[in-house]
């Protein structure tokens, strides 16, 4: 899960860059033919030729976030950039006692960015007229609201996060509090029902809230419509499809990442500790996929390529509710940079920070995982570092 404050950062980021001023978004151009650079010890980049006379990314700034990893904060950093020109890089290390270089090709926790996958299965099933956006989720999940809520919550509220739903339990509110839990298991009906019994917040289609409850409300309507689990489901209609092979989600409170993946670390009372085997199933269909950077590109550019839901409904997961203070569509958050619109998502656990974002027409995209013990503070410095400057043209 990522706090409040990262799910917002990627806007306050984009603030915070334009009042920086030109010196601070300089652009640079790629050479016409491939180049490669080493930055530090333990990193690697490449930059792919442009096609012209399209410029590509701020190939300069983006090497110079990778200097110095690793560091005091970050112990790793995978790094990848499309469209008109890309741009990869990784740096840092596997493990920060054997030094042993970062495996560019690591599975880590992704996150919220689960959302995006949730939110697209939701979608599905609308195309083919088993949801309705605008019937109440009670239809399709009988008995899950007490009679305290008097307005229904419906399936585009919850997409949308305006259901008016209070958070549901958790393992803890900190990261000390959470890594003393971290091989529990809390499972999805448990957190729904500790929601729901507190009654309503607001009432739906009032106000926008970020928040995890209302994509586990959706896991268990993907689950209730199709009569199957939604890990196979997600594999079925989403990964597979895609050629996401190296994405999928914990079996029951598995806590380990299977396959390549870089140690992650967080301070804990004032220690660094390894925080890479966690339970995650609190999170769910709201934030505990694994998956890696090409994954994520592949399901960016499918998404916006309408090989995921139809072109109408995309149109409608790109619709930010005409809410005061509304950011995010379904499962995507809106910002503007240089003036171009951008679809973007966080994701953090402890000890790791996720981004994907693009432009619509996919003229830039940018995916990253960075292995940091900031991971679920203020993610603005970790964005401004590693995914803006992908923008910067």
């Amino acid at each position: 899960m990522t706090n409040a404050r990262t799910h917002t950062a990627l806007t306050t980021a984009v603030l915070t860059a334009l009042m920086l001023g030109p010196t601070a978004q300089a652009a640079y151009a790629t050479s016409a033919s491939p180049a490669a650079a080493s930055v530090g010890p333990s990193a690697s980049v490449s930059a792919g030729a442009p096609r012209t006379p399209s410029p590509g990314p701020d190939v300069a700034a983006l090497e110079a976030a990778l200097v110095g990893i690793p560091d005091g904060d970050v112990s790793a950093a995978l790094v990848r950039v499309g469209g008109v020109g890309t741009w990869k890089g990784t740096a840092g290390v596997r493990d920060r006692r054997t030094h042993a270089p970062a495996l560019e090709n690591a599975r880590f926790r992704a996150g919220s960015t689960t959302k995006v996958v949730t939110a697209s299965l939701v979608l599905q099933l609308v195309a083919e007229g088993k949801v309705d956006l605008d019937t109440p989720v009670s239809h399709y999940l009988p008995g899950l609201l007490p009679a305290s809520f008097t307005e229904l919550p419906t399936v585009r509220h919850l997409l949308t996060f305006t259901s008016g739903l209070q958070a549901g339990p958790g393992l803890g509110s900190t990261t000390e509090e959470m890594y003393a839990n971290r091989f529990r298991t809390l499972t999805p009906q448990e957190v729904v029902a500790g929601a729901v019994a507190k009654g309503p917040a607001a009432a739906p289609g009032t106000r926008q809230k970020y928040q995890n409850i209302d994509y586990t409300v959706l896991g268990l309507l993907i689950e209730g419509v199709t009569g199957d689990r939604y890990a196979h489901q997600a594999q079925q209609r989403v990964l597979r499809p895609l050629g996401m092979r190296h994405t999928g989600f914990p079996v029951g409170g598995d806590p380990r990442i299977h396959g390549p993946h870089n140690r992650a670390y967080a301070d804990i009372g004032g220690r660094t500790r390894d925080v890479t085997e966690w339970n995650m199933s609190d999170r769910w269909a709201a934030g505990d996929m694994v998956s890696t950077t090409a994954d994520l590109e592949r399901l960016l550019v499918g998404l916006f390529q309408g090989r995921v839901v139809p072109e109408y409904l995309l149109d409608q997961m790109l619709t930010v509710p005409d809410l005061d203070g509304a950011q995010y569509g379904m499962g995507l958050q809106r910002f503007r940079y240089n003036n171009t619109e951008i679809w973007g998502k966080t994701g953090s656990r402890p000890g790791y920070h996720t981004v994907l974002a693009a432009t619509r027409d996919l003229s830039r995209t940018v995916v990253y995982s960075v292995n940091a013990k900031s991971a679920r503070e203020d993610g603005f410095p970790l964005v401004a570092r590693f995914a803006l400057p992908a923008f910067n043209r």
